[in-house]
Formats: C-alpha cells, sequence, structure tokens
C-alpha cells in the first residue's frame, strides 16, 4: 500500500471580454503581470519575464500592510509554449534570487510541492472573448487546493478589470 498522498488538482476555467492575443499578453508581458498577479490587496512590484521555452521569470508578490507586507517571490520555469494557445510551467516558491526552497520554509501549510506544474489553454471564443483553462497538479491537500483557487480567481479578477479598461 503507497504511504504517498493522493494528489489533487486545481482546474479554473474563466471567460474574458478579451482578444486571446491579449490574454496572452497579460501572462508574458511584465507590464500587463504586474498589474494581476497576487490575490485581492497584494501587489506586483517586480515581474522579471522571460517568456520562452526553457526561460525562467521571476515575479514577486507583496502582501498588504495589515498581512505583513512582505514580499513572496515565484520563479515561472517555462517547459513547453504554443503561441495563443498553451504554457507549461514549472512554479517554485523562491527568495528574490530565484532560489527555491520547501513553501512551508514561508509559513505556507504542508500540501503544496516544491514544484507545482501548471497548464494554461487558451481558446479564442471569437467576437474578441477569450476561454483560459488553467491547471495546477500536484497538491495533496483539499484546503491548499482551495487556498489556491481563491488566490487564482482573485488574480484573474484583477486581469479582467485590466481588460475592461482596455
Amino acid at each position: 500500500m503507497s504511504t504517498e498522498p493522493k494528489k489533487r488538482d486545481l482546474v479554473v476555467t474563466r471567460v474574458f471580454d478579451a482578444p486571446v492575443e491579449l490574454v496572452w499578453k497579460a501572462w508574458s508581458d511584465p507590464a500587463y503581470v504586474t498589474q494581476w498577479w497576487g490575490p485581492a490587496g497584494f501587489t506586483c512590484p517586480l515581474a522579471r519575464m522571460d517568456f520562452r521555452e526553457g526561460g525562467t521569470s521571476l515575479v514577486c508578490m507583496r502582501a498588504p500592510k495589515e498581512f505583513g507586507g512582505q514580499d513572496m517571490y515565484n520563479t515561472w520555469t517555462y517547459q513547453k509554449i504554443v503561441p495563443l494557445q498553451r504554457f507549461e510551467y514549472i512554479l517554485h516558491f523562491t527568495d528574490k534570487d530565484g532560489k527555491a526552497f520547501d513553501p512551508t520554509e514561508m509559513g505556507m501549510p504542508a500540501g503544496i510541492p516544491k514544484d507545482v506544474r501548471n497548464v494554461n489553454t487558451f481558446k479564442d471564443l471569437g467576437n474578441g472573448r477569450t476561454e483560459i483553462t488553467i491547471t495546477e497538479y500536484g497538491y495533496t491537500t483539499d484546503e491548499v487546493v482551495e487556498i489556491s483557487k481563491a488566490g487564482l480567481e482573485q488574480c484573474l479578477d484583477k486581469m479582467a478589470a485590466i481588460f475592461a479598461r482596455a
């Protein structure tokens, strides 16, 4: 009998009133990433993007003062990119220099893998609308799936607000 915890994946689908080119750019252009990365109340003071297969982006989300105001860094290392259709990357929790560590070391709950595989797919729905499906793989507790889902939904709400202003 395996002692490995059961893996849980998070899947979120969202339709944006924005063309696929703009939704794609929101993930690859630092001018956009800094506007939406991080849940409600968080800011993104840094998005150093290297959006290409084999590239690694470094992003920072800053907690609001009432949550301690600390900076939290992630890297996104891209495995596969099919322009305007799909990209796959591994998210790591890191320090400001991009050195990865176990997320529990920064007080995150157990159940978040050190390497979070992400797959983002884009579907052009026509009439300037785009469907994106984001899948995050390998969580080991329902609690961390729910925490990640809440944060991702808030990021996507912030992204939708950018498109509403465009």
